[in-house]
This record gives structure tokens, sequence and C-alpha cells, in this order.
């Protein structure tokens, strides 16, 4: 089985033009993200897929494979896409380009999951456990059934405790598992009315009545959003070197 890591890297970002170029400890923040995923071995080749050129120049500096790509993608799932239309894979594991800090062990439990199950998608979640975080509405939440099949998605927190407190919430993770169908159903579907008013391109599959499958990780990574989770991810890696 072919498995094939890609790591969408635009420079245009609304909230944060230039991030996968970020300074980190003497490196840009694509170069983590590349060389924590160059330890998952399940993978068969990585690409980091971006449109512009002082990002390939980056990663061609720094030895990081990369693919150029359309400028016009309206989403990351799209990128991904036309990644899938260069590069023939049974799985196509997109990993967030933001997230220098995410998981390997992570990564490869949901790969093993979408390997082993087959599944049209396969995600990832963790458990919230802090409040701010829930009710950040830049955080994903998901509802699965027992499962792990996803009900919905959310930037509010969902359900609403209104009977009960005894419930974890859990928090997308930038780590999908997708087949060449499921990108390729993407592209060729219209933006439905839910995932128009939350904003999460994962909505297009269950409007259509597609299955979400979603399993648990441990994963403490912090998406870089803002240039105040930049400062928070580079003294955690700061302090990572200062033990050795």
């Amino acid at each position: 089985m072919k498995i094939v890591g890609v790591i969408p890297a635009r420079y245009e970002s609304t909230r944060f033009p230039g991030k996968p170029l970020a300074d980190i400890c003497g490196k840009p923040m694509i170069w983590w993200v590349y060389n924590q995923v160059k330890n998952v071995r399940e993978l068969s080749e990585i690409f980091v897929a971006t449109d512009d050129i002082r990002i390939k120049n980056e990663c061609d500096k720094y030895g990081v494979s990369v693919l150029m790509t359309r400028n016009n993608h309206p989403n990351h799932i799209s990128r991904v896409q036309e990644v899938s239309d260069k590069i023939k894979a049974d799985i196509y594991v997109c990993i967030n380009g933001d997230e220098p800090l995410i998981d390997v062990d992570s990564i490869v439990k949901v790969i093993l999951a979408a390997s082993t199950e087959r599944n049209f998608f396969t995600g990832a979640y963790r458990v919230l456990t802090n409040p701010a975080e829930t009710i950040d509405i830049g955080n994903i939440k998901i509802v699965t059934n027992a499962s792990g099949k996803a009900l919905y998605l959310s930037r509010q927190p969902i359900p609403a405790p209104k009977n009960s407190l005894f419930f974890e919430y859990k928090k997308y993770v930038g780590i999908e598992c997708f087949t060449k169908e499921s990108l390729d159903f993407f592209v060729n579907t219209s933006m439905g009315v839910l995932e128009n008013v939350e904003d999460i391109d994962h909505l297009r599959f269950l409007e259509n009545n597609k299955e979400l499958k979603f399993v648990e990780v441990s994963s403490e990574s912090i998406s870089v959003d803002t240039k105040k989770d930049l400062e928070k991810v580079r003294e955690i890696i700061k302090g990572q070197y200062e033990k050795y």
C-alpha cells in the first residue's frame, strides 16, 4: 500500500501572512513540520504542497521535497486533491503545515485506522481540557457516535450541556487521511449551506451523507494561527533543546 504525506503550505494566510516561513529557533516553521513527519515510517513519500516560490525556495534550501500547486485553491483539501492528480497513492495523509509540534504517534494511529478500515475519510481528535479552548471558535469541535463516526462538526461547543455536565468535548486535530475517491468527491461537489455557515470544509462530506471516521489521539499540538501562538511554540521548542 502506498501512503503519501502532504503538507499544504500557502503564503497568503489571512491572519498570519508568510507563517510557513516564520522563524522557529533558526529554521522556518515548515522545516519543523516536515522533519516531524519524516519520522513516520508508514509514509512512502512526503511533499510540501505550495503555490508560492518563496516557500519552494526555502524547501529547496533545506532539502524538503516540494510540489508546486495552483494559486487558486479555496482550501487545503482542494490543494491535496491536485497532489493526488500528480502522485498516485492509496491514501493521502494531510498534515497541517502550521503544527510544528505535531505528534508522530498520533499520525501513525490515524494512518493505521485508515489503512485497516479502508475508510472514505479518517481524521483525528483530542479531548479538550481547557475551557478557553472549548469556547474558542478557532477550534473545531466534533461530535461522534460510539464507533467514532462524525455526527457533526461545529465551531461552537457541542452538544449543549443542558441535562448533564458529564461530557468530554472533542477538538479536531490536523491529521487527515483521504482516499483518491474522497478528494475527487470534494472538489466535484458544491459547498453546502452548513459548510458555508460554519466555514468547516468537512461539512461538505456530511451534508452529502459521506461517512467521516475520527480516532482519538493524545497530541497536544498547537496550531500556529497568530504571532502569540508562534511565541508559545518557540518557547516549547527552545525548552526541548535546553533539556539536552
